[in-house]
């Protein structure tokens, strides 16, 4: 794995993290779900908004490029 690919891995890792635990204690907090469902239920929104972080091959180098639910179309990190 190159450094790009590594540092968009750890992007991820960390957005999906966040995303993860605030939703985790927001859904324990203001929702009537109980048990296994609270952590599955927060997996799967986080899992859906979070941003994707893609390291790709161009002409110009590798780069790192960014998608996300709440920005249109793909933009370059970096």
């Amino acid at each position: 794995m190159t450094k790009l690919q590594v540092r968009a891995f750890l992007y991820q890792l960390g957005c999906f993290a966040i995303l993860f635990i605030l939703g985790r204690f927001i859904i324990a907090e203001y929702s009537g779900l109980t048990g296994i469902w609270i952590p599955m239920t927060a997996f799967i929104v986080a899992t859906l908004i979070a941003p994707q972080f893609k390291a790709l091959k161009t002409k110009d180098g590798e780069k790192l490029f960014m998608k996300w639910i709440f920005i249109k179309g793909i933009r370059e990190i970096g």
